[in-house]
């Protein structure tokens, strides 16, 4: 049985740093892409290696431009896994929100799902198998006011999650997504301690959830049965 590989985007910090973490702790190896911070995610590709014995390749990449995408495919001959994990968010009214703005996070958000899927589809069907993972997020699938932009980009991620399952289902590919609900990274530094700890109040659980829990929940995710596929899995303390 072949060492699977796996594509993990944005996975220079939060969660995507820790799906890396916990897939090279399985043995799987990994090609791992950024956007702004290549040298700290090379020094992290270094570090699994040694630490887990597999191998992982760092790249530059913008997830949301197809040229870019197409390019990375280039030397990418096998593939088992990807898990579609760059993203972005914007907070604000949307009436303020730029047409650029908006672009730039439909771009990074939905269409790298797009582009990703499009180029590791036909790798995954010379195996008859492969895993897509996407991650979404608790507000694609209820909506957040002052996030507009960003819900509708999930929510579109949770129907594109959909339909891609039934469309590859028959080929033995699944396709899924883990629905996040706050998890502290640095995406939600935004906020003030203030804010934090008023929503901390609106969770069941009382806190926040962690980067490593979000990771162990997707790893479960992409070792399920074959037969799970279409799924939207929210994790968020019992929040929403």
């Amino acid at each position: 049985m072949h060492q699977k590989t796996a594509l993990i985007t944005g996975a220079s910090r939060g969660i995507g740093r820790a799906i890396a973490r916990q897939l090279a702790s399985e043995g799987i190896h990994l090609i791992l892409t950024c956007l702004n911070t290549i040298t700290e995610l090379k020094a992290f590709g270094a570090e699994l290696e040694t630490s887990f014995g597999i191998s992982c390749r760092t790249c530059i990449c913008d997830m949301g431009d197809f040229q870019s995408v197409q390019n990375l495919f280039e030397s990418i001959e096998h593939l088992d896994i990807v898990v579609n994990n760059a993203g972005i968010s914007h907070i604000g009214l949307l009436q303020d929100m730029t047409p650029e703005e908006w672009h730039h996070l439909m771009a990074t958000n939905l269409d790298s799902c797009f582009y990703t899927s499009k180029f590791a589809i036909p790798l995954m069907l010379k195996n008859s198998s492969g895993r897509i993972l996407n991650i979404s997020s608790v507000w694609g699938n209820v909506g957040a006011s002052m996030e507009t932009a960003y819900s509708a980009s999930k929510g579109a991620i949770n129907s594109f999650t959909k339909a891609l399952a039934k469309e590859l289902a028959p080929s033995n590919i699944q396709v899924n997504a883990l629905a996040c609900g706050i998890i502290d990274t640095d995406m939600n530094r935004c906020f003030s301690e203030d804010d934090l700890e008023a929503l901390i109040q609106e969770i069941p659980a009382c806190r926040l959830g962690k980067p490593e829990e979000a990771a162990l929940m997707a790893s479960r995710i992409l070792s399920a049965p074959e037969y799970m596929t279409g799924q939207i899995i929210t994790m968020d303390g019992g929040w929403i």
